[in-house]
């Protein structure tokens, strides 16, 4: 049956769910805009409880009415959040008021390179808010989110000056890296409370690296620590 009304439950249940981190978290559900999504989810087997495809089962003009892209996707479906990972693994990326969405998703992507999963803290922009979800380029699906304070292993803080060289830190076992706001990085108390402290050196002019970068290149790192021989 073909959706031709604005008050469809269905398209009011979406709606909601695109524009308000506090009906996800209420419900449990989260919808993704995108025919590249959907697969990305199809492809880790979760599937929809709800799929809308203009022209097939929802008026294209409607559906295109509470899309949050700029060109409206022909395709939105609804998860149940439950459905995604959860399980930890050996290297971690703990997020501390990271509160860019576009951060957050891209911090997912490198997470889904490198087998990592990603801890969230109170603050941190919604992993299942639109502008993430596109920034995972489907990540979302592939891997495991986690409390902040659940990641497992080794706590190593990122900060931008002062510490030991990442590259020379010794690691071994589960471990964490821990990355601060964009601004204002880590407070002294997250800090203290890891057990390693690592700086990646730069040569250049730059006051700091961007969170997304520096994620980026503690997973590689890690990757490449594991890589070498002993």
């Amino acid at each position: 049956m073909l959706i031709t009304s604005a008050s469809n439950p269905t398209l009011k249940l979406v709606r909601k769910l695109l524009a308000q981190k506090r009906k996800r978290e209420e419900l449990g559900l989260f919808a993704v805009e995108g025919e590249d999504l959907v697969a990305a989810a199809a492809a880790a087997g979760i599937e929809p409880i709800e799929l809308l495809v203009a022209g097939e089962n929802v008026d294209a003009e409607l559906l295109a009415a509470i899309s949050t892209l700029p060109h409206p996707a022909r395709v939105v479906a609804v998860y149940r959040t439950a459905a995604l990972p959860r399980e930890p693994r050996e290297t971690t990326l703990a997020l501390w008021r990271v509160s860019d969405p576009g951060n957050v998703g891209t911090l997912l992507r490198a997470a889904d390179a490198f087998g990592a999963a990603v801890a969230i803290s109170e603050g941190c922009a919604d992993p299942l808010g639109s502008k993430a979800l596109r920034a995972s380029a489907g990540a979302i699906f592939r891997v495991p989110l986690l409390p902040f304070d659940d990641a497992p292993g080794e706590r190593v803080a990122l900060v931008a000056h002062g510490a030991q060289p990442l590259h020379e830190l010794e690691l071994s076992g589960p471990v964490t890296f821990v990355l601060g706001a964009e601004r204002q990085g880590l407070p002294a108390d997250i800090v203290e409370q890891s057990h390693k402290v690592a700086t990646i050196p730069t040569s250049g002019a730059a006051e700091s690296l961007n969170v997304a970068v520096a994620g980026a290149i503690a997973l590689y790192e890690r990757a490449r620590g594991e890589r070498t021989p002993a």
